[in-house]
């Protein structure tokens, strides 16, 4: 089959592989769409991820499709199903499976190798995270199951209240997502900073209160003092994985605030945070990584709604072949998700 293997820091290959063979417990789908996102972006860019994968290796982890083949003791599936799959699946059986805690599980067992023809689904995703598709719904909106399920995650670590003023830093999908979320289902007022002003028009088509394109803003911390009465905002979420986006989210924060640090930052990098402010203005800041079994149904459960027109983030459909066109226009900041479909 035709596949895409990633070697190195912006080395992604098209190469025909063997076509994967279900072992006990697993199963094979047919890749119907596997769609791009930030993660997958900086992973291409830096050439690894600290928890995902290492090179080289079959890439990509966001899709949708039907199941080809099974392997021995897979129950409750058929042929021809069609399925989503996460891309991890927790042990359920370590100190924080017990505890709830599923994307802290030392044992996640990863899945990746969307970006081809066939993908196969390890036993312990089949047995916990791999869903139905809902009747009517399409295979664009399926696939982002999972980073939706990483923002639903995201939005219940921040403990956001009614009324509180939420400020968003990055409008990339995961960026947009949380904006879809709070302003669909919670009664928040919501402001973006972002350096797109396309993509800050569908942050206000999602329900954005204000949007501000940062390349034009010398200070953030200051225009969100000013917006919000001298105060800072209630709750922030970083959404781009740039350090320096952590150190401003921090000052975003009014006394007593709420940061969430979503944005998984490169390996070994550092931030410098005052000890004062975090001390007296007792603030709350948290990293939040991936998601769990919980968020992927919620997930689709939301997608298969359509209440939010999560179309939106869909800026291209494209031939696997055209998959490094892809990336190199999502680098550019050309498109915010583009639709790979290997059969087009």
């Amino acid at each position: 089959m035709l596949a895409a293997v990633l070697y190195g820091q912006e080395d992604l290959r098209l190469q025909q592989v063997d076509d994967p063979t279900p072992g006990e417990g697993e199963i094979v789908i047919q890749v119907g769409v596997a769609t791009t996102c930030g993660t997958d972006l900086k992973v291409w860019r830096r050439g690894g991820h600290a928890k995902m994968l290492k090179p080289p290796t079959l890439f990509g982890h966001e899709a949708a499709g039907r199941i080809v083949a099974m392997g021995k003791n897979v129950r409750g599936w058929q042929i021809g199903d069609r399925v989503v799959a996460n891309n991890s699946a927790p042990c359920m059986d370590c100190f924080f499976c017990h505890r709830g805690e599923y994307s802290l599980c030392p044992n996640l067992t990863w899945n990746n190798g969307t970006f081809a023809e066939y993908l196969k689904i390890p036993a312990p995703i089949v047995e916990h995270n791999l869903l139905p598709i809902p009747e009517g719904l399409g295979d664009e909106l399926a696939a982002m199951t999972e980073p939706l399920a990483c923002v639903l995650h995201g939005v219940s670590r921040s403990h956001i209240k009614p009324g509180d003023r939420v400020v968003i830093l990055g409008d990339g999908a995961i960026g947009l997502m949380f904006v879809a979320k709070l302003v669909g289902d919670m009664d928040v007022e919501v402001i973006v900073f972002g350096g797109s002003d396309r993509r800050l028009a569908i942050a206000q088509k999602f329900g954005a209160t204000q949007t501000f394109n940062y390349r034009q803003i010398a200070d953030i911390p200051g225009v969100v003092q000013d917006i919000t009465d001298g105060m800072g905002a209630d709750i922030i979420i970083e959404a781009t994985g740039v350090p320096s986006a952590w150190e401003t989210a921090i000052a975003c924060s009014r006394p007593g605030g709420t940061v969430n640090l979503f944005g998984g930052c490169p390996r070994d990098t550092t931030i410098q945070v005052s000890t004062e402010l975090l001390h007296y203005s007792e603030l709350t800041v948290k990293g939040v990584f991936h998601n769990t079994p919980k968020y992927v149904r919620a997930a689709l459960d939301l997608l298969a709604t359509r209440k939010i027109p999560f179309e939106l983030l869909i800026s291209q459909t494209r031939p696997l072949e055209e998959l490094g066109l892809a990336f190199t226009q999502m680098r550019d900041r050309q498109a915010i998700k583009v639709a790979i479909k290997p059969f087009y």
